[in-house]
């Protein structure tokens, strides 16, 4: 969260428990998030967009776990978490013996289990589900799991934080030659990951989750545990954090090794740049900073002050020129080429008018023609006997707004088809509310005014 938004948070809080009376410290957000910070509650760094940020520490984490833990009702034994605990202990006590007999004799016990498992499925066996009550175990005991990986990773990544600082104080306090110091450090960074234990944990996870076809393996079983009748029971935010194990690892591996790469480019970035003669001189000018400021404190009062210029004074300089004359830049841009023999024949008004909309007027005219004559009873008679250049698709718009305007179309109740022509031939039919006018429309579309040139 960014440090400006955590700060206005606090604030609020703070100012909501004050208004109910309860005892709060008479710090404010900032203060409070500083000593959170020193407490090492909350980490403070430089986001990617250049902002500083907060984010919770692995002590942060672990205690937010635990207090989750004990406000949460479920069975701290079940038949999944001694399953769990009995199929670890197998497992590596089949790794941590060494009798070569006894490790062949497990692992054929093994086989023979798993064989007559599947070959009683095969023969037609009946497949033992796991009941809603084990499925419920089995996930509390995921989750628990689960929950504790966020804590696992941020314990890596300051980890290597705490690694960076130490690296780059210890560099910046060498006095030995500078070939030394690097030879030392280069191997200090190539070792980082392998000398201390949380180091040494990740680099075996992440061995392990490199194996794509791990990790989609998981993604499948994650699925098919939520596909079972026991899920139904879980809320939406509760599934969708379990289907998010799978990006959980991802991000906590990703954010390890933004930040052990961060530390190899900053010990890159100050090898190269580090001047051991401008440390030094530095060093001699606070020293003798410091002589000055004792002997001035030996006459100085409780109160007094010496005005000291921290930043040099601006320049007082109207402009400066950014940019210099360039003649490229003033050059008239090359004549145009005359492509005038290449230009297509224009179209013709009655060309233009096929491609625009519909022909209101002539549109009516037909209509009422239409009408006139004897056999037509609906407007999508009238419609289908007009001449092929007022059929066209969009004539169909034209005429439901001549019928709108009559007051003509709510009282169709059936659909009848217009079949139309496109200005290039083609034709289809559209469905459109059957429309029958008696005398009264017909007159009232008689002297409608299709526009404002009409009178």
């Amino acid at each position: 969260m960014q440090a400006d938004l955590l700060h206005t948070q606090v604030d609020a809080y703070l100012a909501d428990l004050r208004s109910v009376g309860s005892d709060v410290p008479s710090k404010n957000g900032r203060a409070l998030c500083v000593q959170w910070m020193n407490d090492q509650w909350l980490y403070r760094e430089t986001g990617a967009d250049g902002e500083e940020q907060y984010s919770l520490t692995s002590y942060a984490l672990e205690a937010l776990l635990l207090v989750a833990g004990l406000s949460r009702d479920r069975a701290l034994i079940s038949e999944s978490r001694l399953t769990t605990i009995v199929d670890t202990v197998r497992h590596r006590a089949t790794q941590a013996n060494p009798d070569r007999e006894e490790r062949i004799h497990r692992l054929d016990r093994e086989i023979a289990q798993k064989t007559s498992e599947r070959d009683g499925l095969i023969a037609g066996g009946e497949v033992a589900a796991a009941s809603n009550d084990q499925m419920h175990e089995g996930y509390a005991n995921l989750i628990d799991l689960i929950n504790q990986l966020p804590s696992d990773f941020k314990r890596v990544e300051e980890s290597v934080a705490g690694m960076h600082r130490q690296i780059v104080n210890d560099f910046r306090a060498e006095e030995r030659p500078l070939g030394e110091v690097l030879d030392e450090y280069l191997t200090k960074t190539d070792a980082l990951m392998s000398s201390t234990p949380e180091g040494r944990a990740f680099e075996g996870a992440f061995t392990l989750l490199r194996n794509d076809a791990l990790i989609q393996e998981l993604k499948n079983d994650l699925e098919t545990i939520l596909l079972h009748p026991f899920a139904l029971e879980l809320s939406a935010q509760e599934r969708r954090s379990f289907m998010g194990t799978v990006s959980l690892i991802r991000k906590g591996i990703d954010d390890v090794l933004t930040q052990r790469n961060g530390l190899t480019m900053t010990l890159r970035e100050h090898i190269v740049n580090h001047d051991v003669v401008k440390d030094r001189e530095l060093e001699r000018l606070l020293r003798e900073i410091n002589r000055e400021l004792a002997t001035w404190m030996q006459t100085a009062g409780p109160r007094s002050a010496v005005t000291a210029e921290l930043m040099p004074g601006t320049l007082d300089v109207e402009h400066l020129r950014e940019r210099f004359y360039d003649p490229a830049a003033h050059a008239a841009p090359p004549a145009l080429e005359d492509v005038s023999d290449e230009a297509p024949q224009p179209a013709s008004l009655d060309d233009m008018r096929q491609q625009g909309g519909p022909l209101l007027e002539e549109l009516r005219q037909a209509i009422l023609s239409a009408f006139a004559a004897e056999g037509v009873i609906s407007v999508g008679d009238a419609f289908n006997s007009l001449e092929a250049h007022l059929r066209r698709p969009v004539e169909i718009l034209g005429m439901l707004q001549l019928a709108t305007q009559i007051d003509a179309v709510h009282r169709s109740e059936t659909l009848e088809t217009f079949e139309t022509v496109r200005p290039d031939g083609s034709r289809h039919s559209f469905a459109v509310p059957r429309i029958m006018l008696n005398t009264n429309e017909t007159a009232a579309l008689a002297a409608l005014n299709s526009g404002p040139d009409d009178d």
